[in-house]
């Protein structure tokens, strides 16, 4: 476990690169990558103090809240419309994202699955319910979900029928060595239904539930 670096520094707070981390929940790589590039991001410059890199505490809030809010600002607006429950391939979930190919689907999104067919030449053809997608779409801006079509109610979901599943071990061990390892979910799945001889499908949902989702 990396050690948060803080420290009182003539009365203000600092942090070195693992604090800066461990403060925004962001990977060391991604914020080395915001200081290389901080004419372009907006990172704060950092100060040396007893040989070593610190950064002010309040200047890392200031620069990750209004980072925060440019992502958000650039986000695609999400096509609503249609039943939550409606299966759609990659295309549907790429225009359901305003995105202008389905070549443009995030990592993430693609470990989301609800359903996968193995096609002729060996290629995989991925399906989504809408719903799943609306979910994925809103926590990228930390919007809560209604799961429903705009105008509809619905009852309160039911627990997942993986929620105590003793597989979830597995997955979150899994989860936990990709984390270690700075990957995404792309190939969790697969490398999850090897290790436990399940389907693909099945390893996805499993992955989704220990991560605290809600799949349908």
């Amino acid at each position: 476990m990396i050690a948060v670096a803080k420290r009182n520094i003539g009365g203000r707070v600092a942090l070195d690169r693992d604090g800066v981390a461990a403060h925004t929940g962001a990977a060391r790589p991604t914020v080395n990558h915001w200081h290389l590039h901080r004419d372009r991001f907006g990172f704060p410059e950092g100060f040396t103090h007893d040989d070593g890199e610190w950064f002010w505490l309040d200047d890392i809030e200031a620069f990750h809240a209004a980072h925060q809010a440019t992502k958000k600002a650039e986000l695609t607006e999400v096509d609503r419309s249609g039943s939550p429950t409606e299966l759609v391939t990659s295309g549907g979930a790429a225009a359901i994202l305003r995105y202008r190919s389905y070549r443009n689907l995030p990592d993430e999104l693609l470990d989301l699955a609800d359903d996968t067919e193995e096609l002729a030449d060996g290629r995989v053809r991925r399906f989504w319910y809408r719903r799943t997608v609306w979910d994925y779409a809103d926590g990228r801006t930390g919007r809560q979900s209604t799961g429903r079509t705009p105008g509809t109610t619905t009852g309160p979901r039911k627990p997942h029928p993986y929620a105590d599943d003793p597989r979830l071990r597995a997955a979150a061990d899994l989860l936990a060595e990709a984390r270690e390892a700075g990957r995404g979910r792309r190939g969790l799945g697969v490398e999850l239904a090897r290790r436990l001889g399940i389907p693909q499908r099945t390893a996805q949902r499993l992955l989704t539930v220990a991560e605290g989702g809600q799949p349908t």
